[in-house]
């Protein structure tokens, strides 16, 4: 099954956007850092999740998702949000905790939300699985449409709550579809050496559920088996472990250098998928004209919404204390 040459375009745009995003944003989450590195100072402090390498992953679930379904994933989220539309500027500017951001700056990179398009995501590893089967059985209970998607590391499927939640959603059969990116590392932790598995999804049939595994970090695989994963979930047939095999092209956190990857899995695992897919694209009819194009009109909105959120007034140290719930 070819994947349309619409959708192939528009998987395309997301993934450079959440590219370019982040590679326009790396001088100024530096800024004022270094050259004793302090992630206290500068006007995007904090730790940051950079998603180079994994933009394929947002773009092939998110192409099969409509307004219906809801959509949560982790603390490394930039390019999940922006396969979703979550609204650019607003984004950056919760990055950089500026008043206008999707949560007025109170969440920062690891706690994104925009509920016009359901989505949000959490910092703590393998939150977002119980919550989000939860979703889904709400969603059956009331016979409303859609399915309730998120998006972990393979590092999460390791906690227990991970396998309370599968053993749950899938006796009640909920539309519900857990994603895995797998990345190889969990940190600094090399998958074989924490996982009894080579592949999370072989543990569908333990729970009586479907399982795939995708390899090769493609977007039009990613999409088709994601595909699947929906019509399965629509037809009442319950939950799908979908695990993807992608590429933390930078290490686990700004300033990571990952000096603890060996080269041969750094030559075999972490490549690349933009170059290819950019290729495939012009194999496929369309003209370098008309990619350069797109790349420089996304490449424009992304310093807009820079150079917008950062004139943008900064969240007051004191509204810390609003907005809690004890």
């Amino acid at each position: 099954m070819s994947t349309p040459r619409q959708t192939q375009l528009w998987m395309y745009e997301r993934m450079i956007r959440s590219r370019y995003m982040e590679e326009q944003l790396i001088p100024v989450y530096f800024q004022d850092k270094l050259p004793a590195f302090d992630m206290r100072k500068g006007p995007l402090p904090g730790e940051m999740h950079w998603s180079f390498g994994q933009e394929p992953v947002g773009a092939g679930v998110c192409a099969c998702l409509g307004p219906d379904d809801v959509l949560t994933t982790a603390h490394r989220p930039h390019h999940i949000a922006i396969a979703r539309d979550v609204n650019l500027k607003k984004l950056v500017a919760e990055l950089l905790q500026r008043k206008s951001g999707l949560s007025e700056g109170r969440g920062g990179h690891m706690h994104l939300y925009d509920a016009s398009v359901n989505f949000s995501c959490s910092s703590i590893v393998g939150e977002s699985v119980a919550p989000t089967a939860g979703m889904a059985w709400a969603k059956k209970l009331r016979g409303e449409p859609g399915v309730a998607v998120t998006v972990i590391g393979e590092g999460a499927v390791n906690q227990g709550s991970w396998h309370e939640a599968m053993n749950m959603a899938v006796l009640w059969k909920v539309p519900f579809i857990c994603v895995i990116e797998d990345n190889y590392y969990g940190v600094t932790v090399a998958k074989h050496e924490s996982t009894s598995i080579a592949r999370n999804s072989d543990r569908a049939p333990a729970y009586g559920c479907a399982g795939e595994y995708v390899e090769g970090n493609d977007a039009d695989a990613i999409a088709e088996a994601m595909g699947r994963a929906v019509d399965r979930a629509k037809a009442g047939e319950g939950p799908t472990i979908l695990e993807i095999q992608t590429a933390r092209l930078m290490g686990h956190f700004a300033g990571d250098q990952g000096v603890y990857i060996p080269e041969q899995i750094k030559n075999e695992y972490f490549v690349d998928a933009l170059p290819a897919y950019r290729e495939r694209l012009l194999a496929g009819g369309s003209s370098e004209a008309d990619i350069a194009a797109l790349e420089e009109s996304v490449k424009a909105e992304v310093k807009d919404a820079i150079d917008w959120a950062l004139n943008e007034d900064h969240i007051e140290p004191e509204a810390a204390l609003e907005k809690v719930f004890a």
